[in-house]
């Protein structure tokens, strides 16, 4: 009997960049929320410089998540700890939809960022053991994909999630599986070259004491799950509060 792999112990610098993104999010739905209360103009968040930050937010999270993955299954796929967190962010997934659909009908997420990091995880394990040429060329394929083929006959709306349709259902965030699968690829070929260039190697020996400013500042990074899905819920409370007010 083989003994287990070990699982890899976490990355200060990754942490630090989900905490960076995760401060992004919130100024984003901040911004957004204020949108919806009808204190800025409609259309604000879907146009221009706010457009081109939602879009550096998600395709963050996903490069991150598919960098995480690749690190945590390397050299051999640890199935125990792989299935316990797709179950995770898979429940969490279907919660968000269940959420939104109660309280936006006609705009529930029915395939948001979480729902793309579950199916790239599934995808992501084809790719683990992969040639990086073939990793990086998957990302470039999967990025221009939508832009080379569409068809009507992926507009029925359990289908629309692929990302290939000519037309799909209003959302309040919907990130099809095309083009954005490519950013979870781009994150496994990333942490395939930082292994082989050593620079993985610096930032895993890489170590700051408890109590450091970095490690304050890292901290929310590793639960950016449950930050992800309670920072909305309170900030439509708070504006909802004060809108009483």
């Amino acid at each position: 009997m083989t003994a287990a792999c070990p699982a890899p112990q976490r990355i200060l610098a990754l942490d630090l960049l989900r905490s960076l993104a995760l401060l992004g999010m919130v100024i984003f739905h901040f911004v957004h929320d204020l949108e919806m209360f009808g204190y800025l103009a409609k259309g604000t968040t879907v146009t221009g410089g706010w457009a081109l930050f939602a879009s550096l937010i998600a395709g963050s999270f996903l490069f991150m998540a598919g960098f995480s993955m690749s690190l945590a299954h390397n050299p051999e796929i640890r199935w125990s700890a792989f299935c316990r967190r797709l179950a995770i962010i898979a429940a969490a997934a279907f919660a968000v939809t269940i959420a939104t659909y109660v309280a936006f009908s006609d705009r529930f997420i029915f395939f948001g960022i979480l729902h793309v990091i579950a199916v790239s995880s599934v995808l992501g394990l084809l790719f683990v053991k992969a040639p990086t040429a073939v990793i990086l060329g998957a990302a470039i394929g999967a990025f221009l994909l939508p832009d080379i083929f569409r068809t009507d006959a992926l507009n029925v709306t359990f289908l629309t999630w692929i990302g290939l349709s000519t037309q799909w259902r209003p959302s309040l965030d919907f990130l099809p599986l095309f083009p954005w699968v490519s950013p979870f690829l781009a994150g496994i070929c990333a942490q395939r070259l930082a292994r082989r260039t050593g620079l993985l190697g610096k930032m895993e020996t890489y170590f700051i004491p408890k109590g450091n400013l970095l490690q304050v500042l890292a901290w929310p990074g590793r639960r950016s799950l449950v930050i992800y899905l309670i920072h909305q819920p309170i900030l439509i409370g708070l504006f909802w509060l004060w809108t009483k007010l």
